[in-house]
């Protein structure tokens, strides 16, 4: 865990562990993997990324994306769209390496195609589940990670690595990696800002184990190296920071 000032630190802090990840992975097998996430705090680290475009060797990067709305490519709330406006469109990486998830067709359909294309850029056999060299992730006051949200079908899916998740407390549908692909990610890194999340990842982190209450504890049975990266605001709440007495 890595507990820094303020977001702006935090991005900062992910920004610097995002290009030594992508380089030291470019270094070992020749390409670097990662899954995006949306939200606020990992649109800093992209604006961060796309200032320094010669950091790293997009032409040998491949993204995706955690989970995304189902919403077309365009709209306000994808989170393709929030990526390719802050980073994507300011580096040279290649467009076919760019795979995002077809969320305005039927979710259905959008979580099978996603699957194909892991399939297809990983090279899996049949049953595998990919490899991400990094996969970042958030927390919302929910609990939630990725669009596993509290008491939904994907939480407990282990059988295929991305799912339609139905979400009745938001009265939507996700599309989603699953908890398999999640924990054998060789990199994770998750970042969090602001007091707002503090019960959250007091949840996820010290609480009893009972994801289908708070799916981000799923991040605990991860067999790679996790480092949450929180600001001391989203960290407040932890007993192992708490001054003794």
């Amino acid at each position: 865990m890595v507990v820094v000032p303020d977001a702006d630190a935090l991005a900062q802090a992910a920004a610097h562990r995002f290009v030594e990840i992508a380089r030291e992975e470019i270094a070992r097998h020749g390409r670097f993997t990662v899954a995006l996430s949306g939200g606020s705090t990992p649109r800093a680290l992209y604006r961060l990324l796309a200032q320094e475009p010669e950091a790293i060797d997009w032409a040998r990067v491949h993204v995706f994306w955690g989970d995304e709305r189902t919403v077309p490519p365009d709209h306000e709330q994808s989170n393709y769209r929030m990526a390719r406006e802050a980073l994507l469109d300011h580096v040279p990486i290649p467009r076919d390496q760019i795979h995002r998830i077809e969320a305005e067709r039927d979710p259905a359909e959008a979580a099978a195609r996603y699957a194909a294309t892991l399939a297809d850029v990983f090279g899996l056999e049949p049953g595998a589940m990919p490899v991400f060299d990094l996969v970042l992730l958030g927390v919302g006051t929910d609990g939630h990670t990725a669009s596993l949200f509290p008491g939904t079908r994907a939480v407990q899916v282990q059988d295929t690595p991305v799912v339609e998740n139905e979400v009745p407390q938001l009265n939507t549908v996700r599309i989603t990696l699953t908890v398999p692909v999640i924990t054998q990610a060789a990199n994770i890194l998750v970042l969090a800002a602001g007091a707002d999340k503090a019960p959250a990842i007091r949840r996820a982190l010290e609480a009893p184990y009972a994801p289908e209450q708070t799916p981000a504890q799923v991040i605990r049975s991860a067999r790679g190296n996790v480092v949450w990266l929180l600001d001391a605001e989203a960290a407040s709440q932890l007993e192992e920071l708490r001054p003794a007495g």
